[in-house]
């Protein structure tokens, strides 16, 4: 099944994850509107700054809250359900409850995700600064600063959907501990690095216009509400608002479509990978994050 049928054929998660970053939008939307109107009743530029500021504290957190709560748990559900539509071809009707339960079955608690999720996505990163360091391959080549740091940017956001590939991986090697699943989706990230990351830069430019695109639109709609409506700094409230609505945006649409694309990649190769065991202790050098997560499923395989 192509990444593209898999992506239309699991909306309902986008459209989950849209009504989060909705909410989020909404509550914003609301708390801004308070401090607004406070500041014109006050007449006061000063006091719509500092109030400005602290509604934008308050939107992070409530971001964080949400996500931390609710975010995860659609995350994993729908990694779950892609992981079984990519290796087997079949998404079941009712993918939603399907999904929270083989989060359920494979987790003991969210916590657990949560750690995992952590785990492998800091041992993600903390492998690819180790060994890609571009610099290095491309010596003291004057002005290559620069490009490099852009590279690496790129690559950077293309390893936020490849950790997701790793945490699939454990519902595909269902017969595993989790941690030990994890830790071996890793290892099958690092051996196979080139064929992950050789559409790095095409997938971060995609995302990056269409994010752009997501954050132009609000941005020039609020601008002009906000200007007609007397709105003091206008276009700095309309560029923080534009930002939560691209952030909703992008969670919801590229970030999905990304991930399913990335996982249709990583699990066309992660099957007939042979683990060169000897890596782990390699790994375990290079990235503390990889030797915490290697630790836990030792601990994890000496419990069963």
């Amino acid at each position: 099944m192509k990444a593209g049928q898999i992506y239309a054929k699991t909306m309902k998660f986008v459209w989950l994850k849209l009504g989060i970053g909705a909410l989020i939008a909404g509550i914003s939307l609301v708390l801004l509107a308070i401090v607004v109107g406070i500041s014109l009743l006050a007449n006061s530029g000063e006091l719509l700054l500092v109030l400005g500021l602290i509604w934008y504290i308050l939107t992070y957190g409530i971001f964080r809250a949400v996500m931390h709560y609710m975010g995860y748990l659609i995350k994993a559900a729908h990694i779950a359900v892609v992981s079984e539509a990519v290796t087997t071809g079949v998404i079941p009707e009712n993918m939603v409850q399907v999904g929270k339960d083989m989060v359920k079955s494979r987790f003991a608690t969210s916590n657990v995700y949560i750690v995992l999720d952590k785990l492998v996505g800091g041992a993600v990163k903390q492998l690819q600064k180790a060994v890609g360091s571009v610099g290095s391959l491309l010596g003291d080549i004057p002005g290559i600063g620069a490009i490099v740091n852009i590279l690496q940017m790129f690559i950077g956001i293309a390893l936020g959907y490849i950790d997701e590939c790793c945490l699939g991986y454990t519902f595909y090697k269902k017969d595993e501990k989790a941690f030990k699943a994890g830790c071996d989706g890793v290892v099958i990230y690092f051996q196979n690095t080139k064929h992950l990351l050789k559409s790095a830069v095409g997938t971060t430019a995609i995302v990056l216009g269409l994010s752009f695109v997501a954050w132009l639109i609000p941005f020039i709609i609020f601008g002009l509400i906000f200007g007609a409506i007397g709105v003091p700094f206008a276009w700095l409230f309309a560029a923080l608002i534009a930002i939560i609505i691209a952030a909703a945006i992008k969670s919801a649409f590229i970030d999905s479509y990304m991930m399913v694309k990335t996982m249709v990649s990583y699990m066309s190769v992660a099957p007939s990978t042979q683990i060169t065991f000897n890596i782990y202790d390699k790994l375990c050098k290079l990235s503390s994050k990889f030797k915490q997560l290697f630790t836990k499923s030792q601990e994890e395989t000496a419990t069963m």
